[in-house]
């Protein structure tokens, strides 16, 4: 099938480049020129493991193209996929879809046979209503329906969502619709992957509940993890306690400093908007955002805390991991854009490391001296503060870092470290949720 991508950012790339790996012929479009000479280049403008060995890949087999002007491509497609994106609005918190209507306006011009217009973007409950309004009102005669096909991408694992889904969401009652949306993900059939028909809507608030459940989850880990440090308990045990009850499950029960990323802070904050539009006021979601607002900036104390005093003039401390989680280079709602210059406002020095987030990190962190590794991080170091769990970062030689640091005090945001081998090689250590 020929598909058209509209939107080369994180979702429609990685989108693009597995369908052009099913087998589909996919052209992706965006308006920035810079973005689209890197990609034709062979250039991945964003990090994530394995996508430029799969974009490479599929450009050598003539599958995937890319595209400053997509006109042939819209009009030749079977299906065009809306993947642009939709930060939130300024001033209300709602979603910013003025990139969705304009893309909707360009296809509608464009598109002669039956075209399925399917939005992978993430939008509130009504948005297909409106991009088919906007389609019929430029184009009268165009013959096309509209299809919400929520993403459900993890950064860093992206490519493995794609292709080994847990379900795939398709919102369309049009049967032609649904058969061209079957026949786009047919090879997933072979792992049996569930696609679910719903209607449009449905599916739209799928993504949302979906996103603001698991970022509802994490937040009450959180409040365990406090809970735990006052009573003595251990927030890892009791995670995994909870976590093989098959009706609550492991997933998403790591206490840290906070969610962050591209989708929960927005969605969340998009959820509670929509659902107070419609006189359905989401409690709890409400108070997850409040909660988890908190929490990022409360962090910035528990470092004070381990150096014992608020007044951190004269103090260095070395900073591991900047970026929201690990594996990505998204500093998007990054718990580290609110602890760090917290800890700057209290007079801390500081110096970091992240393997891939760096240079992004240096635009947003204004003042935070970036090196070239963890033990160039940690040098003179009064206090070591993880906030982002890499790998490499996992068996680091706590001989050498005591070595290196000017005072041994470690604050883990991330429990890598047990606390017993933290102190048996001298360190002062606090971490989450371990009382």
């Amino acid at each position: 099938m020929r598909v058209a991508m509209i939107g080369t950012g994180y979702v429609g790339l990685v989108s693009g480049a597995c369908f052009a790996d099913f087998g589909h012929v996919v052209t992706c479009i965006d308006k920035d020129p810079h973005k689209i000479e890197r990609l034709t280049r062979g250039e991945i403008p964003i990090f994530e493991p394995g996508l430029d060995d799969l974009v490479a890949r599929n450009v050598r087999g003539g599958r995937l193209f890319f595209t400053l002007d997509g006109a042939q491509a819209v009009r030749e497609a079977d299906a065009v996929f809306i993947a642009v994106g939709t930060p939130t609005r300024r001033g209300d918190g709602h979603a910013d879809l003025s990139y969705v209507y304009a893309a909707a306006e360009e296809i509608a011009a464009l598109i002669s046979d039956f075209t399925v217009v399917v939005t992978k973007s993430t939008v509130p409950v009504g948005t297909g209503d409106q991009v088919e309004a906007i389609i019929k009102r430029t184009n009268p005669n165009a013959q096309f329906a509209v299809v919400s096909n929520p993403e459900f991408l993890r950064e860093g694992a992206a490519i493995e969502d794609f292709k080994r889904p847990d379900r795939v969401v398709v919102g369309s009652d049009d049967e032609r619709a649904q058969a061209v949306m079957r026949e786009l993900y047919r090879p997933l059939s072979l792992n049996e992957t569930p696609i679910v028909f719903t209607g449009r809507r449905t599916s739209e608030l799928i993504k949302y509940a979906a996103n603001a459940f698991l970022a509802m989850k994490i937040t009450f880990i959180n409040e365990m993890a406090d809970l735990c440090e006052k009573a003595g308990a251990d927030v890892q045990q009791v995670a995994k306690g909870i976590g093989l009850d098959k009706r609550i499950g492991a997933k998403f029960l790591n206490a840290g400093p906070g969610y962050g990323g591209s989708c929960f802070p927005k969605d969340t904050i998009a959820l509670v908007r929509t659902a107070n539009d419609y006189g359905a006021p989401t409690r709890l979601i409400e108070t997850t955002v409040a909660v988890n607002e908190a929490r990022k900036k409360a962090m910035a104390q528990k470092v004070a805390d381990a150096i014992g005093s608020n007044d951190l003039r004269g103090k260095t401390i070395g900073v591991l991991g900047v970026t929201f989680k690990p594996n990505t280079d998204d500093m998007r709602d990054a718990p580290s854009l609110d602890i760090l210059p917290a800890l700057q406002t209290m007079g801390a020095k500081i110096q970091g490391f992240d393997p891939e987030g760096g240079h992004e990190a240096e635009r947003l962190l204004p003042g935070v001296a970036f090196k070239t590794g963890p033990y160039e991080a940690a040098e003179g170091a009064d206090v070591l503060l993880i906030i982002t769990e890499w790998d490499q970062f996992r068996a680091l030689d706590l001989d050498r870092l005591k070595i290196l640091m000017n005072a041994p005090v470690v604050v883990d945001l991330r429990n890598i470290y047990k606390p017993a081998e933290m102190v048996r090689h001298g360190f002062t250590y606090t971490s989450i949720g371990r009382g």
